[in-house]
């Protein structure tokens, strides 16, 4: 199997990887930035990259390791507390990027700690409880839906940035997909 392919199986190590890396390399492309391109928007009803860092601590503090110790108690009827996808967003109104960006990196280190202590198996991999819209969901998707949700907010802060530049490009935007 190419290890490209879409249909790839899911591999912890691998996807603890990616995991370990978001918190540094978000680090690398926005820390020190100025205010202009850390509280930019893409347009009404979208997040700035200080809204995002706010909802990946979120995230990190309030559901990816608390719904994955619910799938752990081995209960396949237990369903998954709700999620507040803004949740964090009114205290981090007060704290600077910076602050927030180191702020992602404890937290992130304690949730891969955390995993790292279940020393998961295959067969727990294959636990499910019940996600509120979803209904049935394993402990293998909620794992890589974790991946591919921190992977999902590193290319939405980098097109909103990008976006910054819009207008500035001139006749490049042809060739700029990020921009349009």
């Amino acid at each position: 199997m190419d290890d490209a392919s879409p249909t790839a199986v899911f591999d912890l190590a691998e996807a603890r990887a990616i995991l370990e890396r978001t918190p540094a390399a978000l680090a690398a492309m926005l820390g020190g930035l100025p205010r202009s391109w850390t509280t930019a928007r893409d347009g009404p009803g979208t997040w700035s990259p200080h809204e995002v860092m706010a909802h990946l601590i979120n995230g990190d503090e309030t559901d990816w390791i608390p719904r994955a110790a619910v799938v752990l108690s081995g209960d396949s009827t237990a369903v998954f507390p709700p999620f507040d996808r803004e949740g964090f967003f009114a205290e981090a109104r007060a704290l600077t990027l910076d602050a927030l960006l180191e702020r992602f990196s404890g937290v992130r280190s304690e949730s891969l700690q955390t995993l790292d202590r279940w020393q998961l198996s295959p067969r727990e991999l294959d636990l499910s409880a019940r996600h509120p819209e979803f209904g049935a969901v394993t402990l293998r998707q909620l794992l890589a839906t974790w991946v591919a949700h921190d992977l999902g907010h590193v290319v939405q802060i980098a097109r909103t940035m990008a976006r910054r530049y819009q207008a500035d490009v001139g006749p490049w935007r042809a060739y700029l997909g990020v921009v349009r």
